[in-house]
C-alpha cells in the first residue's frame, strides 16, 4: 500500500528534469556548427585599428563561452564577418556649475555581423552593440584630452560588444 502511494510521487519528482540537457545549447539554425571563423572586423569609421581589436575581443569571448571552437577558415563551419559602422560619444554627466562642460561621456560601438556556412548560406544577420562609459582627465578644459581618453576606452567597449556578440551567437538571444 505504501508503494502504491510512493511510486506517483516519485514519477512526479523525476519528471520534472525530463527536458534538462547538460551542455550548450544552441541555437537551431546553429545546431550542425562547431567550429567558428572569425576574420578581421571591417571598420567604416574614421578611428584606425580598431578592426583587430573587435577581432581579438569576439575570438577570446567565443573561447571563454566555450560553445563553439574557434578556427581557421579553411576548417571552420562557419564564418564570422563584421562591420564596425559607428562609434559614438554622447556625454553622460556635466561638470558641477558649468553645465557645457561634460565630465563623463558614454562611448558606444555599433556593428553589424553575418554568420555564413562553408556553403555560403547566411545562419546569422544582426546588429549589436558595445558600451561602456568613461570620465575625462584633466582638471580644466585646456588641459584635457577627450579623444585620448575615448580611445583607452575602446577596448572596454569591444569587449562589451563581444560578449553581446558571442551571447546572441551560442544562445540565439
Amino acid at each position: 500500500m505504501r508503494l502504491a502511494l510512493f511510486l506517483p510521487l516519485i514519477a512526479v519528482i523525476f519528471s520534472g528534469c525530463a527536458g534538462y540537457t547538460v551542455g550548450p545549447i544552441k541555437p537551431k539554425l546553429m545546431r550542425g556548427v562547431q567550429s567558428i571563423a572569425v576574420g578581421s572586423f571591417r571598420n567604416e569609421t574614421l578611428e584606425p585599428r580598431v578592426e583587430v581589436l573587435l577581432a581579438n575581443a569576439v575570438i577570446k569571448q567565443i573561447q571563454q563561452d566555450g560553445t563553439y571552437r574557434v578556427a581557421r577558415e579553411a576548417d571552420a563551419d562557419a564564418i564570422l564577418e563584421g562591420t564596425l559602422d559607428e562609434i559614438q560619444r554622447r556625454p553622460a554627466r556635466s561638470v558641477r556649475g558649468n553645465v557645457l562642460q561634460t565630465r563623463e561621456y558614454t562611448l558606444i560601438l555599433r556593428v553589424r555581423y553575418r554568420l555564413v556556412d562553408k556553403a555560403g548560406r547566411e545562419l546569422d544577420a544582426r546588429g549589436v552593440i558595445g558600451q561602456t562609459s568613461f570620465f575625462v582627465t584633466g582638471s580644466d578644459t585646456i588641459a584635457a584630452d577627450v579623444n585620448q581618453d575615448e580611445r583607452q576606452a575602446i577596448p572596454l567597449a569591444a569587449e562589451d560588444l563581444a560578449v553581446r556578440l558571442v551571447s546572441q551567437i551560442s544562445e540565439g538571444w
